[in-house]
């Protein structure tokens, strides 16, 4: 890993824990090369046994994972390399989520700002999120774009959650405070703001510091998911709507309004809901 160079994240290890920071300026949309430095750095990490626990953070106290870049709607071939690498029945960003859930590490989020779409669907993957109390939010705001979440949103959240509060969140498409997010299962807990990172840096060590194998019999040990059928539910859901007129009109007209820049990013819901269709 020493010789990757990344542009989009930070990476740097320490008593059996690497901490992945995000930087992808303005507002950490989640692009094709940072998907594809993710990808890059959890496959150079598999076989590195000295790395035990896995944190990611973000630069932007503000924004953890924006969402999925929406620009790429006029570059509709971004993703064709992704999809190549992807399993087969799962499309690039159900890959994406799968690759980070089955990596032999533990992996955190650490979780100061707010994630998005597919940023939200990443924590969802994650083994553990641990959230700041104040500044923390989480949103499945694909709805307000005409579209339902194909990057494993439907899936996960079910796991952790009641059918209700799943739909509710997909459907509504509120912003979802971090105290809230706890209570419905989506992460572990939330923290005040000033004791997230102790607390973080705290368990990552600890966890790094168990006797050899016992992170990997405890990964091991946990039931089995097999979500391949729901994926596919979940997929042909996505691309169907992603087809209809109304998500090509809301995802332009969001970024015409302020999608994407860090003043529109604060209240995207509200700019969103704002657009007529």
């Amino acid at each position: 890993m020493a010789d990757q160079k990344f542009t989009k994240l930070r990476v740097e290890k320490s008593q059996g824990v690497a901490t992945i920071t995000i930087d992808n300026a303005p507002v950490n949309v989640l692009d094709v090369p940072l998907m594809s430095e993710i990808r890059q750095v959890l496959l150079s990490l598999r076989d590195d046994y000295k790395t035990r626990v896995i944190v990611f953070q973000s630069a932007d106290p503000e924004f953890f994972i924006a969402h999925v870049d929406m620009a790429l709607i006029d570059e509709p071939h971004a993703f064709d390399e992704l999809a190549r690498d992807a399993p087969e029945g799962l499309n690039p960003f159900q890959a994406f989520g799968e690759f980070l859930r089955e990596q032999p590490q533990v992996t955190i989020v650490k979780l100061a700002g707010m994630a998005r779409g597919g940023g939200a669907e990443f924590v969802a993957a994650a083994d553990m999120t641990f959230a700041a109390m104040d500044s923390a939010g989480l949103s499945q705001c694909e709805a307000l774009m005409g579209i339902t979440p194909g990057g494993g949103a439907t899936q996960y959240l079910s796991s952790r959650m009641t059918r209700g509060r799943a739909l509710e969140i997909i459907l509504g498409g509120d912003l979802i405070d971090a105290s809230t997010a706890e209570r419905y299962g989506w992460i572990n807990r939330t923290l005040p703001d000033g004791e997230l990172d102790g607390f973080v840096d705290r368990l990552s060590r600890n966890i790094a510091n168990l006797p050899q194998g016992v992170i990997a019999a405890a990964k091991k040990a946990m039931p089995p998911q097999d979500l391949r059928d729901g994926f596919k539910r979940e997929h042909d859901a996505w691309v169907g709507l992603f087809q209809l007129p109304a998500a090509e009109k809301l995802i332009r007209g969001g970024l015409a309004a302020g999608a994407q820049t860090r003043a529109g990013e604060r209240n995207l819901e509200t700019v969103l809901r704002s657009l007529d269709i």
